[in-house]
């Protein structure tokens, strides 16, 4: 398969532990994603991309690729989650909030503030977090990033979906973590609303099926044709494809807006580890895949597995396409 959307990637933080090896893979053309239902590859060639969703918490080790990135002429723009968790302790293996908002800050001077999205992901209660608490939490971040964005994206978190999440948090000692009722949703949209006010920041919601257009939130598309047209005005080729191709990625939930991308992340591997994340299942097997990847930092695969290659040698591997711009 061959691309023109790369998502980078909403599975792991590519950009925080695997910026070097995303770098190398797009210079040899092509990575080898591992289908996480049946470890069927797929071969994902880079030769017709044109553009990159990048998904991060900490794009400080991405800075120094970019110039590498624009000068292959792909497009890109970031969605960048800072979160305001330090006293609760969700996101325990991340740099200090400070450092986050300082890498946030230059990354938004260096390629343009409508390239980088503040994302809040997700919106968390408790017993000691209260809707108003966990406002101020935001409005840390938001008073610190407002100049440097155009825009705040915010999820709710979900958590009776995903049966590990629950196991992750209480084996986090976190077993009051709980979901927002619609009610919730609501007061706490009409205060970040008001808050909002300062900012003059475009607020939208992630995956959320709520209407809560009565607050200024939208629904999202972060994989945003909107937006990709923006970036890419000079490219009339490429828009003519972004034109044929804006409908919602159906491989995505119902509640998803993004246009069709390629992910090309794994599951397993993000070394963030955060309590409420969906994508790691077991801690002792994300530490694994990533010294997998450290020993085999040239392999095409971004946990260094090498079982893809009895699959091209019986001819079993898994094939999708894109249509060409």
């Amino acid at each position: 398969m061959s691309p023109p959307i790369l998502s980078v990637s909403r599975s792991t933080d590519i950009p925080a532990f695997y910026s070097e090896w995303f770098i190398e893979r797009l210079h040899k053309g092509y990575s080898v994603w591992l289908n996480p239902m049946n470890q069927k590859p797929q071969v994902i060639n880079f030769e017709n991309a044109k553009f990159i969703v990048f998904w991060t918490k900490n794009a400080s080790s991405m800075l120094k690729h970019l110039s590498d990135i624009d000068n292959m002429d792909i497009r890109y723009y970031f969605q960048y989650a800072v979160n305001n968790y330090e006293r609760e302790g969700f996101e325990s293996n991340l740099p200090p909030l400070s450092e986050r908002i300082a890498s946030f800050i230059e990354l938004s001077k260096v390629i343009g503030k409508e390239k980088v999205i503040w994302r809040f992901d997700p919106l968390i209660l408790s017993n000691d977090i209260t809707i108003d608490s966990l406002l101020e939490n935001v409005k840390t971040v938001g008073d610190a990033l407002h100049q440097y964005t155009e825009k705040l994206v915010i999820s709710f978190v979900d958590i009776n979906p995903y049966t590990r999440v629950r196991n992750n948090l209480n084996n986090a000692n976190y077993e009051d973590v709980r979901e927002f009722t619609e009610n919730e949703m609501r007061m706490f949209s009409e205060k970040l609303a008001q808050m909002n006010e300062e900012w003059g920041l475009q607020i939208s919601t992630c995956g959320e099926i709520i209407d809560l257009s009565d607050f200024d939130i939208m629904h999202n598309r972060c994989i945003d044709p909107e937006l990709i047209r923006r970036i890419c005005s000079d490219m009339p080729a490429f828009l003519t494809y972004i034109n044929e191709h804006s409908n919602k990625d159906k491989g995505q939930r119902n509640s998803c807006g993004c246009i069709p991308s390629k992910d090309i992340g794994q599951y397993n591997t993000c070394m963030h580890q955060c309590t409420y994340c969906y994508a790691n299942h077991f801690s002792k097997t994300v530490e694994n895949n990533y010294q997998s990847h450290l020993k085999s930092i040239d392999s095409p695969t971004i946990n260094g597995s090498n079982s893809w290659e009895r699959y091209f040698l019986n001819e079993k591997t898994e094939q999708l396409s894109f249509d060409r711009f």
